[in-house]
């Protein structure tokens, strides 16, 4: 169960009205790595975790974190559209191309549709997808996943605080930077504990016997030159303790040559050489089915 207080958890308060950078700020908010997106994630391994319960506590305490985040955006939006001149900027944008093709303009949706309030879409106007979200029941899978989006969100959330220089705006977004620093630090934590306890490939419970291990821990150029080889990944001990990285220079096809099959009659496609097309009196599935 939620419960909801008036306050936001961290100030959400405009210097001035600018419908371009509510546009912007759409980004962090319905994009593919905006908050509803790790809001989303967050609560559903959380509701689906069958782990231990500290790591279940934990994901829905960062989840519904998350939904005060969203609300923090999507006030922000709104307030940044309030009395917002935008026919101003628009005429200020048509003045400069290079301005007018960075900035796009204001987003029209925002007084057709939303009536001066936030959209769960992106920057652009595409709509906020499910697809976005991982919950694959493997908290080290999902853990992993959860970091990346935390630093996606974090790199994004920084330039867009180097857009903008309304004190207002740049306060919030400086809260969520912070809490992006923690966020990444709570899921490398997290990595770490989970690793301490299982192999570090995912998943570690699969006999690594089925695998093909004679390629497990080679590094295959499959590029013009070489730099690739003085990486970590290249040589030395794999990162999972199991075995040794190797360089392989040049890396041999180890498959067959494929050849398939021609296509059956009724698919109509590419005639073999030298072969006589079928009676095109009629379709070839209908006379099969009417011998059958």
């Amino acid at each position: 169960m939620f419960t909801h207080i008036k306050e936001l958890q961290y100030n959400a308060k405009p210097t001035r009205p600018d419908p371009v950078y509510a546009k912007k700020l759409q980004e962090i908010l319905g994009g593919q790595f905006g908050e509803i997106t790790v809001m989303m994630q967050y609560l559903f391994q959380g509701w689906n975790c069958r782990a231990e319960q500290k790591y279940k506590d934990m994901l829905l305490d960062i989840g519904t974190e998350e939904i005060a985040h969203v609300e923090m955006i999507a006030t922000m939006i709104a307030q940044l559209l309030d009395g917002a001149p935008a026919k101003e900027q628009e005429e200020a944008a048509v003045k400069n191309p290079a301005v007018e093709a960075v900035l796009g303009g204001m987003n029209p949706q925002h007084v057709i549709v939303s009536g001066l309030g936030a959209t769960p879409t992106d920057s652009v106007g595409y709509p906020w997808n499910s697809r976005y979200t991982i919950a694959s029941g493997n908290l080290l899978a999902d853990f992993r996943a959860n970091l990346n989006a935390e630093s996606q969100g974090r790199l994004q959330v920084v330039r867009l605080y180097e857009s903008t220089t309304d004190p207002g705006v740049r306060d919030m977004l400086s809260f969520l930077i912070a809490r992006d620093t923690m966020h990444q630090n709570q899921w490398m934590a997290a990595i770490e504990e989970l690793e301490a306890n299982q192999k570090a490939i995912v998943p570690s419970t699969f006999p690594q016997k089925l695998e093909k291990q004679d390629v497990s821990y080679s590094f295959m150029n499959f590029s013009e030159g070489e730099e690739s080889s003085n990486g970590r990944w290249a040589k030395g001990k794999s990162m999972d303790g199991q075995g040794s990285f190797e360089y392989v220079s040049k890396p041999e096809a180890m498959g067959q040559n494929p050849q398939l099959q021609p296509a059956p009659a009724y698919i109509h496609g590419t005639v073999p050489p030298d072969t006589i097309p079928p009676e095109t009196g009629q379709a070839n599935f209908q006379s099969q089915s009417d011998n059958t």
